[in-house]
């Protein structure tokens, strides 16, 4: 009489036993792509939920910035709206401190010496490092993860060429580079002439995203690299190969979709160091310049005030400060999800 027959062994590796403390629940769920199970882990997840509600929050500031501001009343000095660049010496006094707090016509109050409107200036001020962080981290991980493709699906001299020049990106110092190169780029945008305050802020910005660009990209080159060196060798790589899939196709179809994981780790994280970098070189007076509204700018310009006026400085760091942690938080629950190991 034959025994009862054993359950196949890929049948019982497709299948997702949960054990608890009670009866076993059985779910067949196969078929499933890594992101597919990284997208219903971060559902799960109450912390990456809240993180990307905070992400979202300074976004809809940023994007709605002239709305928000006018839902402010009109200023009765002057029975005009407020804008985070037009002065109102009228709202200070002889020393420069603000004569009026805050009120429906400021939100936040009024900027000593200037009296320019401190809610639009907080606003506008969340656009640039929205900007830098998102706009550099994208650009940098589309060169960072071409050039690993290459060097490590390619090997030999192309290897070696990229490799050299990423250990040359690296070895240089970053900040020091930046706070050299604005004014040099600035100076040749001049043409030997006068630029106005607007045209130097444009600069620099645009500087600031090229050299964060620039050195952006070689962490996840290195990773992508380590990564492909190994898919090259695997049985679909090579069939693709045999069968004579071209090199582009076997890269971008063929290898690229198991690296989704790790791409989306680097450049979530790459956002939050790129806004910080933005508004340490704004503090620093390397980065955007008056009248450009900017965080930075503003923490730079109130960090000797901040016991008169608190409300000059402690917005701009509560956002920056929340902006960052939300973003930092949100690229860990992204790792996490990609990895199967960890269990939150």
């Amino acid at each position: 009489m034959p025994g009862p027959t054993a359950e196949p062994l890929s049948e019982a590796l497709e299948r997702e036993d949960v054990v608890e403390k009670g009866p076993v629940h059985t779910d067949r769920r196969t078929g499933r792509s890594p992101g597919r199970v990284a997208w219903d882990r971060l559902k799960k997840d109450k912390l990456a939920i809240v993180c990307f509600a905070i992400v979202l929050f300074f976004v809809l500031i940023a994007l709605f910035a002239p709305l928000w501001v006018s839902l402010q009343s009109v200023d009765p000095t002057t029975g005009l709206k407020a804008d985070p660049s037009t002065t109102n010496t009228k709202l200070v006094d002889i020393n420069g401190s603000p004569t009026i707090g805050t009120s429906a016509a400021h939100w936040l109050g009024v900027e000593p010496r200037l009296g320019r409107d401190l809610f639009a200036r907080w606003a506008y001020g969340a656009r640039p490092s929205l900007v830098i962080g998102f706009v550099a981290a994208a650009a940098s991980t589309i060169i960072g993860v071409t050039l690993g493709l290459l060097a490590g699906y390619l090997g030999g001299v192309v290897d070696k060429v990229i490799s050299w020049f990423t250990d040359f990106f690296l070895s240089l110092p970053l900040l020091l580079l930046v706070i050299a190169i604005v004014p040099i780029m600035q100076e040749r945008a001049a043409s030997g002439g006068d630029l106005s305050a607007e045209a130097t802020s444009n600069i620099r910005f645009w500087v600031i995203i090229a050299v964060l660009v620039a050195f952006g990209w070689m962490g996840l080159a290195r990773l992508v690299r380590g990564e492909v060196k190994s898919l090259r060798e695997r049985e679909f790589v090579q069939a693709a190969r045999a069968i004579g899939v071209p090199t582009r196709q076997i890269l971008f179809r063929e290898i690229l979709p198991n690296l989704v994981g790790p791409i989306i780790v680097s450049a979530s994280i790459a956002v939050p160091a790129y806004i910080t970098f933005e508004a340490t070189l704004s503090y620093l007076g390397a980065g955007l310049v008056e009248p450009t509204a900017s965080w930075g700018r503003t923490i730079s310009d109130a960090q000797n005030s901040f016991a008169i006026y608190p409300l000059w400085l402690w917005p701009s760091v509560i956002a920056l400060s929340a902006l960052v942690l939300a973003l930092s938080l949100l690229g860990d629950s992204i790792r996490d999800a990609f990895d199967p190991t960890s269990r939150r």
